[in-house]
Formats: structure tokens, C-alpha cells, sequence
């Protein structure tokens, strides 16, 4: 846990993943969604949250290595970047599946 624990403590960025995934699971108690909507929406918070821990790991990792610049660390830290947009990205389609339809309908009344 505290590989958790350090995410959660040094990581702005994972609080904030944090703070969305709270508001989605509220949204999702209010709203009643389905036994697979929940299973939808935890699997995505858990892609995203995973996938910013291993973003993190990296940056530490190339923190490690030192101030010097090098083209395979950049490269690394960008495929790890790339790997949270994904992630969030794909939880957001999720998210509008799941959300849209009773969004629009509570909007529109």
C-alpha cells in the first residue's frame, strides 16, 4: 500500500483523478445506475487511476536517473503521458454511455 499511498500524497494530479472518480460514484448512487453500469464505471476509475500510478512511477524513475537530458526518457515519460489520456479518455466515452442519456433527460425536463 504505499506505492498507494505516495500516489495519493505527492501526485496533484492523481487527487484530482481522485476528486472526479468521488463525483462519479456519487452521481452513479444518485442516479441508481444499473449492477453492470457500476461495474462499467469502477473498471474505468480503475484504468485511469492505475494507469496515473504508472505515469508517476516513470516520472520517478526519470527523476532517478538525473537533470540530464535524454531522448529515451522523454520518450518514456511522453508513452506514459499518453497512457493516462488514453485511459482517461476512454473513461469519459464511458461515462457519456453511461451518463448521457439520464443527463439529458434530467436537463431537459
Amino acid at each position: 500500500f504505499r506505492g498507494l499511498s505516495r500516489a495519493v500524497r505527492s501526485q496533484s494530479s492523481f487527487a484530482v483523478h481522485l476528486a472526479v472518480a468521488a463525483v462519479v460514484v456519487a452521481l452513479a448512487a444518485a442516479l441508481r445506475v444499473s449492477v453492470v453500469e457500476w461495474c462499467l464505471l469502477v473498471g474505468a476509475i480503475a484504468m485511469v487511476l492505475a494507469a496515473e500510478i504508472f505515469n508517476s512511477a516513470v516520472e520517478s524513475l526519470a527523476r532517478a536517473l538525473g537533470p540530464a537530458w535524454n531522448p529515451r526518457v522523454r520518450d518514456a515519460l511522453d508513452m506514459a503521458s499518453a497512457a493516462v489520456l488514453v485511459a482517461a479518455c476512454g473513461a469519459a466515452v464511458v461515462g457519456l454511455i453511461v451518463f448521457g442519456s439520464r443527463l439529458l433527460t434530467l436537463v431537459g425536463s
